[in-house]
């Protein structure tokens, strides 16, 4: 599940070829001036982290995901047209220069979250649990639509304590089952550096365990928390999984 920066990139990108049919040349003639693009897009990545967690997305469930972007278009004064407009110019035009625009967005975002890290006393507390997903988990699932899958924004920060209770039952049929949580910092280009977190082992005797595990992380921002409590394995429809996950806690050490 290999994510772009801005997985809204693509979705302008689609719209704006789309509209080539109608006009295809790409010219500059009533674009979003790049002060202004840059902001925007910051906006973009932020609303599309705040939608990754579940209670947001809940709120938001009723309007999809580009009308929701679109709202962040108008709010600072463009049209869709206008975006649209501006995407197909710098994809056809000026690609070099859009690469350039999005290490301006990763500046901008690494800059606000280290603002909200030094702002933040609640934040800054080492007590604090940080945990941004789901705070259990069990299979099998009862509606059968949940994977378990692991995926939301996390501010750079120097190293990360994770602390769960984990059941996993006699009957469950993953082989060599092991934590396979990871943080992953994608660049401007669309490639990805990984830092995971100690793949831990599990003991199946349908009794739970404690289980703990500290990681130093040395990434860029933004920084995304992904994967799975046991590897990869609660994707795989032909494996039986049968465990309950509790009491997740995922903390920061203050140096």
């Amino acid at each position: 599940m290999k994510r772009f920066i801005l997985p809204v990139l693509f979705i302008f990108t689609v719209l704006a070829f789309s509209c080539a049919g109608r006009k295809n040349k790409a010219d500059r003639r009533d674009t979003i001036p790049e002060k202004d693009l840059i902001p925007i897009l910051i906006d973009i990545h932020i609303a599309d982290g705040l939608l990754s967690l579940p209670k947001i997305n809940f709120m938001f469930s009723n309007v999809d995901t580009l009308g929701n972007y679109m709202d962040i278009v108008k709010k600072h004064g463009y049209t869709k047209d206008q975006m649209d407009r501006t995407m197909r110019y710098y994809f056809m035009r000026r690609p070099r220069k859009l690469v350039k625009i999005y290490d301006k967005v990763l500046g901008g975002i690494s800059e606000l979250e280290s603002r909200i890290s030094r702002e933040s006393p609640e934040y800054n507390s080492p007590e604090a649990n940080i945990w941004h997903g789901k705070f259990s988990y069990s299979f099998p699932d009862p509606s059968g639509k949940d994977t378990a899958w692991v995926d939301f924004p996390a501010v750079y920060l120097q190293a990360y304590i994770l602390k769960f209770t984990l059941t996993l039952y006699p009957d469950d049929q993953s082989v060599d089952p092991r934590l396979g949580l990871y943080f992953v910092h994608t660049d401007s280009s669309g490639n990805e550096k990984r830092i995971s977190f100690t793949s831990l082992p599990y003991i199946k005797d349908g009794k739970p365990h404690s289980y703990f595990t500290f990681l130093n992380m040395d990434l860029p921002a933004p920084v995304r928390l992904k994967g799975w409590f046991t590897g990869n394995e609660c994707n795989t429809p032909f494996v039986y999984r049968h465990l309950r996950l509790q009491n997740i806690v995922l903390t920061r050490k203050i140096y």
